[in-house]
């Protein structure tokens, strides 16, 4: 009897918690695409005849991009009506291995000779390194002005509309004193390539809508 009473305790308690879990998951699931459906759906954008999760860093190497976090990205796991996913995700290196410190050279070279103005100028950490998740979409202010004179030689823009466009997608700290200010590196991007509106437009007071080209050269 003992046997019995406790099993069907058991199984009550198991029929409870799932219960609670379904009704938990759905309750939330259902507020969140009520007051923030744009979030809830992963933050998705369409520019280009391409989608984009604003909350995922992409991989950039183009001269006429800004450069976020290295990456190791995957596009042959997921695919999607038979179009390849991005997916990414951290290297898990030790940086006591030397293969870390190899990777970590040949990435400071890169912006050496990508960026021949910054000479003398430390390399900001955070291009040479991966974030934590490998996904960071942000880099520092410091990180993206590093930037700014190879992104006016290959756009065509002056340095000033470069820090203008980039001003566009820097957020500050969250609330006012959470965190430190960052850059939006595929924004910042979209904007460079005429698909959001950049320093270039918003200098001569006009909008660039999605799906046009910025009047620029490369």
């Amino acid at each position: 009897m003992l046997i019995i009473t406790l099993l069907r305790r058991s199984a009550l308690f198991l029929a409870l918690m799932t219960a609670v879990v379904i009704a938990y998951t759905l309750v939330v699931t259902a507020a969140g695409k009520a007051l923030l459906p744009f979030q809830a759906g992963g933050s998705i954008i369409k520019a280009g005849g391409k989608e984009y999760s604003l909350l995922l860093g992409q991989p950039f190497s183009e001269p006429h991009h800004l450069w976020g976090r290295p990456m190791q990205p995957d596009t042959t796991t997921y695919s999607k009506n038979g179009k390849p996913l991005l997916y990414g995700g951290p290297s898990n290196s030790s940086p006591a291995t030397t293969n870390y410190g190899t990777r970590l050279a040949e990435r400071v070279d890169l912006m050496r000779r990508a960026h021949p103005e910054k000479a003398k100028a430390p390399v900001p950490v955070e291009l040479v390194t991966e974030s934590g998740s490998g996904l960071d979409p942000h880099i520092s202010p410091a990180a993206a002005d590093f930037q700014v004179e190879r992104l006016a030689r290959a756009t065509g823009f002056t340095p000033d509309e470069v820090h203008r466009t980039i001003a566009l997608y820097t957020d500050g700290r969250s609330l006012g004193l959470l965190g430190e200010p960052r850059v939006h590196v595929l924004k910042v991007n979209l904007a460079l390539d005429g698909l959001l509106p950049n320093g270039h437009t918003t200098s001569k007071t006009a909008t660039v809508p999605p799906g046009s080209t910025a009047p620029h050269t490369r």
